[in-house]
């Protein structure tokens, strides 16, 4: 067999893995250990196994992503959160579709101290979903928006999907930030616009809350919003007025979490065990998967299969638009059952060059392949967020009709995608102007 026989042939042997349900990380490590060896030999191999790993995890940079999950974990357990949605809740209940709206808007809030829409729409889904259930919101309105609504605490910083793109595409993962944001605000303002237009067609989908809310009442609502917002502050101003880096602002947040839980009194010694736990738990999964997807990214590199695949793209058309939506539809496909961080970690090798050879910017990239993603965890069969919302109401909403309440979310998704696409610029203005 030739080198690139053995590289496509380890490609294979993993999608049939990973189709058999074996652990991602555990699937690339050991396809990867595998091909090396029958490429170059056993020595060499080994040498891999024990360079590979450090140089992957040593990273200054990933030392954020334990921080940024332990600020999430801890504002969850010490119930930093339960303020937004109430907030928002009273102020807009009068709407239509108010607390439908209600709950994107406490996912975008949250979202900036999570880093993880799953962990957004567990949050969320434990508070929104029975708030409108007993308004009796139609079930597929009430966990469809919950469900699409934690994609974007992956999109607003911190986000974990961005900082591991930032390690593998050496990208500066606080012009990531920026972008995400840009998409974030936007994702949940089309959300918005989708709850509008539904209930305005059709008013029995949200019955509205006839009720007067004395202004003291939602001043009140917004003072219990504090903690968040003192965490977020403390976050967003260091980190974009040059005070810390992006690697240290994961730290200063958890920090901040710790502080204003013990404050308010709310973080035990019980709770904080608990998510310190999680942390561990979600920081060693990534870990394992990313030195994975390292020793991947070298074995395609050895056996010329990435190359071979990028000229072979690049060779289709010389438009590039036709390429990008290529690209597109790739994740859009993979995201169906893969989940986000793998499925990023397994196609950045191969994709990444075209990318770079096509002239876009790898700033714009990560932040649509972050939106793509993340598209990936409300689309049926494996739908991530669909399936904590599942979680959350049990036997209350069936699974089919979680997945039709995203589908009309999903519409707008792919809307922005294309205006992501065709306008490069939109996502690339706020980094843009920061930098200037």
């Amino acid at each position: 067999m030739t080198e690139v026989q053995i590289g496509f042939a380890g490609l294979a042997i993993l999608l049939v893995l990973l189709g058999i349900r074996i652990p991602i990380g555990l699937a690339l490590i050991g396809v990867s250990y595998c091909g090396i060896w029958a490429l170059v030999g056993w020595n060499v191999a080994w040498g891999a196994i024990g360079i590979i790993p450090y140089q992957f995890s040593a990273n200054w940079v990933l030392s954020s992503v334990p921080m940024f999950l332990l600020l999430g974990f801890v504002s969850y357990h010490a119930q930093l959160t339960k303020g937004l949605f109430d907030a928002a809740k009273v102020w807009l209940s009068g709407l239509p579709g108010g607390l439908a709206i209600s709950a994107v808007l406490g996912s975008s809030a949250f979202a900036a101290v999570c880093g993880s829409s799953v962990a957004c729409s567990a949050a969320m889904g434990r508070i929104a979903v029975p708030e409108m259930m007993r308004a009796r919101y139609h079930p597929e309105l009430a966990t469809g928006t919950v469900a699409v609504a934690g994609t974007i605490g992956a999109l607003i910083p911190p986000s974990i999907l961005m900082i591991l793109y930032g390690v593998i595409a050496r990208q500066p993962v606080p012009q990531l930030f920026l972008g995400g944001l840009a998409v974030g605000i936007l994702s949940a303002i089309g959300y918005i616009t989708v709850i509008w237009i539904r209930v305005k067609l059709d008013s029995a989908l949200a019955p509205r809350v006839v009720r007067h809310v004395p202004l003291s009442e939602k001043m009140t609502a917004l003072a219990d919003t504090w903690p968040i917002l003192l965490v977020m502050i403390g976050i967003f101003a260091g980190l974009f007025g040059g005070v810390f880096t992006a690697t240290e602002a994961g730290a200063v947040g958890a920090f901040l979490a710790c502080v204003v839980g013990l404050a308010k009194r709310t973080l035990t010694w019980r709770r904080f065990k608990a998510a310190a736990i999680e942390c561990l738990l979600t920081t060693s999964a990534l870990i394992i998967i990313g030195v994975g997807a390292s020793l991947f990214t070298r074995f395609l590199a050895i056996s010329g299969v990435g190359g071979v695949i990028s000229d072979a793209v690049l060779g289709v058309s010389d438009n590039q638009m036709i390429i990008m939506l290529m690209i597109v539809a790739v994740y859009l496909v993979l995201g169906c059952f893969l989940e986000p961080i793998g499925a990023m970690l397994l196609t950045l090798p191969i994709v990444l060059p075209i990318v770079s050879e096509g002239g876009h910017s790898l700033i714009w990239f990560g932040v649509l392949l972050t939106k793509l993603l993340e598209i990936g965890m409300i689309t049926p069969p494996i739908g991530m967020n669909v399936f904590v919302i599942k979680g959350v109401v049990g036997n209350l909403v069936s699974l089919t009709a979680i997945f039709r309440g995203v589908m009309w979310f999903l519409a707008m998704d792919l809307f922005l995608v294309l205006i992501m696409v065709l306008f490069p610029q939109l996502t690339l203005a706020v980094p843009q102007y920061f930098l200037n």
